[in-house]
C-alpha cells in the first residue's frame, strides 16, 4: 500500500521542521521537506528546494497528497520595510495561492495552511475567547496577509474542490524556541527580577508538540476539509503563573515583584513601549472546542510537561 505523501513547506523553521520529525517518527506518512538552504533533514528525508515568492521555485508537487504550508513572512517585532504590507501579500498572499494553484495542477487533495491567530486579532476580553468561526479581526499587516492569504485559498477550493484547512495557532513554544519566550527563560535562569507578580491577564499559548500533534490530525481527517480552526494547549495562563511555571520547570525560583498593572502600563506609555504592555498585560485566548467536537481532538501534552521538555533543551543548551 503507498504511503501517502505530504509536502512540508518552511521546514527548517519551528513549526516545519517539527513536523517533519514527528512524521518520520510515526512512519504513516512520507514527508517531503521544502526548505530555504541547507538542512539537517537532508538524508532523513526528500528535501526540496522552495522560496517562498519565488514562483521559479515552484515545485512540482507531482504524488503529493497533501500540502503543509508552514512558510511564510513572518511578524517582525521592529519592521524596516518601507511598505510592509505590499511585502507581507507578496510572500503571504500571493506567494501561497501560487503553490496552492500548483497543487491543483497537480492533483494534491488537501492544502493545510498554518495562519496565525492574528487573523482574529491581537486582544480578547478576559474570559471572551475568540472562535475559530468569529468575524475576522486583524490588526497588523502580518495578519491582514494571512487573513487575505486564507480567503484566497477558501475561493480556490471553491472553484475546483481542493480541500483547505486552516490552522491558527497563537504563541508557540517548545524545545528550541527563540525570540521573547527564550529570553524568559534566560532572565529566569539568572535569577533576574521581573516586575510582574501581579498581572491577572489570560493567554492562552500552545507548545510545537500539541500543535503538530493537530497538523498531524488535519493532514487526514476527513471533517478537517474546508474548515478553520484554532489551537492551544487548553489551558490559559496569566502572565505571572507562566513565568512561575516556567521557573518551576527550569527547577529555578521566579523572582516576581508585585507591581500594579496600572503602574507597569503607565511606565510602558512613557517609555512609548504599550505595544510592550499590551503582550505583558493583555489577554489573548482561543476556544478549542470545535477541536473536540468536530475531529475528537484534545492536546495530548499537559502545560507543565511542555514547560519541562522546553526548559530541558534550554538548559542542556545554556550548559554547552
Amino acid at each position: 500500500m503507498n504511503v501517502p505523501r505530504v509536502f512540508v513547506t518552511g521546514a527548517r523553521g519551528f513549526v516545519g521542521e517539527a513536523l517533519v520529525l514527528r512524521l518520520l517518527v510515526d512512519r504513516k506518512f512520507e514527508p517531503v521537506a521544502a526548505v530555504r538552504g541547507a538542512s539537517r533533514l537532508s538524508g532523513l528525508c526528500p528535501v526540496e528546494w522552495f522560496s517562498l515568492g519565488e514562483a521559479a521555485t515552484l515545485p512540482s508537487l507531482r504524488h503529493v497528497d497533501v500540502v503543509v504550508h508552514a512558510a511564510a513572512r513572518v511578524h517582525v517585532m521592529h519592521e524596516t520595510a518601507t511598505d510592509a504590507l505590499s511585502e507581507y501579500r507578496r510572500m503571504n498572499v500571493e506567494g501561497t495561492l501560487d503553490l496552492a494553484r500548483r497543487a491543483v495542477e497537480a492533483g494534491v487533495k488537501r492544502f493545510v495552511f498554518i495562519s496565525s491567530i492574528k487573523v482574529n486579532g491581537d486582544t480578547t476580553a478576559r474570559g471572551v475567547p475568540f472562535k475559530a468561526d468569529d468575524e475576522p479581526g486583524p490588526s497588523d499587516p502580518y495578519g491582514v496577509s494571512k487573513f487575505e492569504a486564507e480567503e484566497a485559498l477558501k475561493a480556490l477550493a471553491r472553484e475546483t474542490g481542493l480541500e483547505v484547512v486552516i490552522i491558527r495557532p497563537p504563541l508557540v513554544y517548545g524545545p528550541g524556541v527563540k525570540a521573547n519566550f527564550r529570553n524568559m527563560l534566560n532572565w529566569l535562569s539568572k535569577g533576574v527580577p521581573l516586575p510582574l507578580g501581579s498581572i491577572t491577564n489570560r493567554r492562552s499559548l500552545v507548545s510545537i508538540g500539541n500543535l503538530v500533534d493537530f497538523i498531524v490530525t488535519c493532514i487526514d481527517h476527513p471533517r478537517a476539509a474546508n474548515q478553520t480552526f484554532l489551537v492551544s494547549d487548553g489551558e490559559d495562563l496569566s502572565t505571572t503563573q507562566l513565568l512561575r511555571r516556567l521557573g518551576n520547570a527550569l527547577g529555578k525560583r521566579a523572582w516576581l515583584l508585585p507591581l500594579p498593572m496600572s503602574l507597569l502600563k503607565l511606565s510602558a506609555a512613557v517609555l512609548n513601549k504599550r505595544s510592550l504592555a499590551q503582550r505583558i498585560c493583555g489577554s489573548l485566548q482561543v476556544d478549542i472546542d470545535k477541536n473536540r467536537t468536530l475531529l475528537g481532538w484534545s492536546p495530548p501534552i499537559n502545560v507543565d510537561k511542555a514547560m519541562q521538555q522546553t526548559a530541558r533543551d534550554f538548559m542542556e543548551k545554556h550548559s554547552k
